[in-house]
């Protein structure tokens, strides 16, 4: 398991390509591999976006997440997972979120990867503030529809 919090822009196929090639210990057991990326849209509540700034609680933001991660390998049978989340100043078509989960079944990998996504949106402390058009900056207050 892997958490990562970055500052900068990342290419989250490279990410999920280089932590494969490095996770000796679940090779040529697993045979899914369930990948989800979050990518900044330009609109939001019927307003276009022309930013935003993701602002998270260093330390408590990681161990919450790996909390997450514990909860998904206890519930499924996860061989490894991989989070990568983006912070600081965002675009527009720049990943945020990377989300990855082996495992030996395809079902199993779906299932962990949407319960650390959802409990990820849910429960991780992150902060957004938003660039509209019109050069206002609004605080999102609500991170997510639930899942959970």
């Amino acid at each position: 398991m892997n958490i990562k919090i970055c500052d900068s822009a990342f290419d989250p196929w490279q990410e999920v390509q280089t932590y494969q090639d490095a996770a000796k210990a679940i090779s040529g057991k697993f045979g899914a591999t369930s990948i989800f990326v979050g990518t900044m849209r330009d609109f939001n509540q019927g307003e276009e976006v022309k930013g935003m700034t993701l602002e998270h609680y260093p330390g408590m933001t990681e161990k919450q997440l790996g909390k997450i991660v514990i909860e998904a390998m206890e519930k499924w049978p996860v061989l490894d997972a991989l989070v990568v989340h983006r912070v600081g100043d965002i675009l527009p078509d720049q990943p945020i979120v990377l989300v990855a989960v082996w495992t030996s079944h395809r079902g199993d990998a779906f299932d962990a990867s949407r319960y650390i996504m959802e409990a990820l949106k849910a429960r991780a402390p992150f902060w957004k503030k938003e660039l509209l058009d019109s050069q206002t900056e609004r605080w999102l207050v609500k991170n997510t529809d639930g899942y959970l």
